[in-house]
Formats: structure tokens, C-alpha cells, sequence
């Protein structure tokens, strides 16, 4: 009787002993995950095509300031992809109480995928970098 009572004391334990330990991992960060469509790098920045929810299938841009990858842990993330992953190359954004917080854009190394764009000579986009202070996903 005593190895039984003992035993549902060790399993109770141990229960509860995994909750205090789930409770801890929990993030005050949450994210939403975007596939893109297309990338262009600027000499100011990324200019981001990314698929929306919305049927039939739309695509929406987000200019993200180079600034923001110029440090760790800024608010920009670079992921290189190897070549031959499945992975398809996507945008995550980051917030923390409702508020944005960062970017992380996972995209293929090889500048050749079909992921990779180049904005045209003539196109003057450099105005659409400035004063960015968040991104707001548009579905």
C-alpha cells in the first residue's frame, strides 16, 4: 500500500513539476509568416512582394529599411536559405504587446531564384524608405 501511495505522490510530482515548466516557456512574442512572392534588394532597403489571404490570390509590398539589418539583433533579420532546401523563401513579423517589434526574412543565398527581382534604373522608390517605423501587413 505504501509503494502505491508513494508512486501516485512521485507521478503528481512530476506533474506538476512539467506544468511550472511549460508556464515558463511561454513568449510574449507572436508572428505572422507570409510567403514571398518576390524580393528586390535597394541600395536603401528590401522591397518585399508577399502573397495576401485574400482569393483570388493577391500580392502586397512592404518596404523594410537596410538599417534595420545592420546590427544583431536589430529589428531586420537575413536568413540565407542553403540552395536545395524546399523551403520556400518567407517574411516573418514580429510583435510584442500588440506592437511591432521585427522582421525576419528567410530567402534563398543564390541571388538567381525566381525569388530575387531587380529594380529597374528608372524607378525612384527611394522616398518609400523613409520614416518607416513598423510593418503592417496589409490581407
Amino acid at each position: 500500500m505504501k509503494k502505491i501511495v508513494h508512486g501516485a505522490v512521485l507521478i503528481m510530482l512530476i506533474s506538476v513539476g512539467s506544468l511550472f515548466a511549460q508556464q515558463q516557456n511561454v513568449s510574449d512574442y507572436t508572428f505572422v509568416n507570409v510567403s514571398i512572392e518576390k524580393i528586390y534588394a535597394h541600395s536603401m532597403g528590401f522591397v518585399v512582394l508577399y502573397r495576401t489571404g485574400i482569393l483570388p490570390q493577391q500580392v502586397a509590398s512592404a518596404f523594410i529599411p537596410g538599417a534595420w539589418f545592420s546590427e544583431p539583433g536589430g529589428r531586420g533579420q537575413l536568413i540565407n536559405l542553403v540552395d536545395g532546401s524546399r523551403e520556400w523563401p518567407s517574411m516573418s513579423i514580429f510583435t510584442k504587446d500588440g506592437e511591432f517589434s521585427h522582421v525576419r526574412l528567410r530567402v534563398r543565398r543564390s541571388k538567381g531564384h525566381e525569388t530575387w527581382g531587380l529594380v529597374p534604373q528608372y524607378a525612384n522608390i527611394g522616398e518609400q524608405f523613409k520614416g518607416i517605423e513598423e510593418i503592417r501587413l496589409k490581407f
